[in-house]
């Protein structure tokens, strides 16, 4: 195989070759439809065209779609801006909250020691 032939090769197959998006898995896949779906109906629901839309988020009518549908392959930035245009980025910031982290508040509250010893003076009572 010549140079020009791979050079052909790679440019016919180039976007099967870097844009494939490892598999996610069911839960997250779901999430991301749901929320592209909501995003869909907050910017109707607020008569915005896509036209318009992508304009303000500085991003093409096909990613706008993109986000629409929930594609993993659109980055967290655009969806964030895309949400902060909508007016709804309060909630984007509580997503990861260590208040409502559920299990890391747990696996800490395991890691507390039983006991807590005085030491010294400090511990000492005065009779």
């Amino acid at each position: 195989m010549d140079i020009n032939s791979l050079n052909d090769y790679l440019n016919r197959h180039y976007w099967v070759i870097m844009r494939t998006v490892p598999p996610l898995p069911l839960p997250v896949k779901r999430a991301l439809v749901k929320l592209g779906g909501d995003i869909r109906s907050a910017r109707l629901r607020r008569r915005i065209p896509t036209t318009i839309m992508a304009a303000r988020v500085f991003i093409t009518r096909t990613t706008l779609l993109k986000v629409e549908r929930g594609a993993p392959s659109v980055s967290l930035g655009i969806y964030a801006t895309v949400l902060f245009i909508l007016g709804l980025t309060s909630r984007l910031a509580d997503l990861a909250d260590a208040r409502s982290d559920e299990v890391g508040l747990q696996l800490e509250e395991e890691r507390l020691p039983k006991r807590i010893r005085q030491s010294g003076k400090a511990g000492r009572r005065s009779k």
